[in-house]
């Protein structure tokens, strides 16, 4: 996996790219050995830094997120172009929020989508979409670049609220998407002068990938059905 990631890093820069990579550490050994893991996406960050190229650090499910911030500090300490994610219906993403402040963190918020615990994970919508607009505000208020990361169109108005009622440029965020979803949606926000990003599986094992995100969640097949 590190190699693979090392050789897109060269792949970008080659073809000259306006890109960049998002991990999971769990593909890196999150599990098996969490300082084996720290060094290979050291490297990688390492790697990616020299190509003026920035390495986003997933956020997998609630037994892996202490761990992750835990590398994401750490890597901190050496490298500026690494960046985390946060997750709205996870009921601790405030408090890491207030934990991460002072290093001005590059953050993806999204809803999340691994099937958790009602004791770790809010449940209701509502409340979901109100602390993701509030992670949102939290976080661009202390200027932290935050990528908004939804295709609900109802958080996409949040997020041209929030980022109004600051005033801020398009320099200090970004929308996110998946590829292949709303696209028309995609382009009402670019249209709107925003920038967005879209989230692209690449590789030979894209197609597991994809099989794991399923089972993670098999909601998700039905919001694919939806946009073909």
């Amino acid at each position: 996996t590190a190699r693979a990631y090392h050789e897109a890093i060269a792949g970008i820069r080659a073809g000259g790219l306006d890109s960049n990579i998002s991990i999971k550490l769990t593909s890196f050994g999150l599990l098996l050995d969490r300082e084996l893991c720290h060094r290979l996406v050291d490297d990688l960050v390492a790697d990616a830094g020299r190509q003026q190229m920035f390495v986003r650090l997933d956020m997998e499910d609630s037994p892996c997120t202490t761990d992750t911030l835990n590398v994401y500090r750490r890597l901190r300490e050496r490298h500026q172009n690494v960046g985390i994610v946060l997750q709205a219906y996870m009921r601790r993403s405030m408090d890491d929020i207030r934990v991460l402040l002072p290093l001005k963190p590059n953050v993806r918020v999204c809803k999340g989508i691994y099937v958790e615990p009602r004791t770790v994970a809010y449940k209701d919508p509502f409340t979901i979409n109100q602390n993701f607009a509030l992670m949102v505000e939290t976080l661009l208020a202390n200027g932290c670049y935050v990528g908004i990361a939804t295709h609900d169109e109802k958080l996409v108005w949040e997020g041209l609220r929030i980022v109004g009622r600051l005033g801020l440029p398009r320099e200090a965020y970004e929308f996110q998407m998946l590829l292949g979803v709303d696209e028309e949606l995609r382009q009402i926000i670019v249209d709107g002068g925003h920038r967005l990003r879209v989230y692209v599986p690449f590789g030979a094992r894209w197609y597991a990938y994809s099989v794991r995100r399923l089972k993670e969640n098999p909601a998700i097949a039905g919001h694919v059905i939806k946009r073909i």
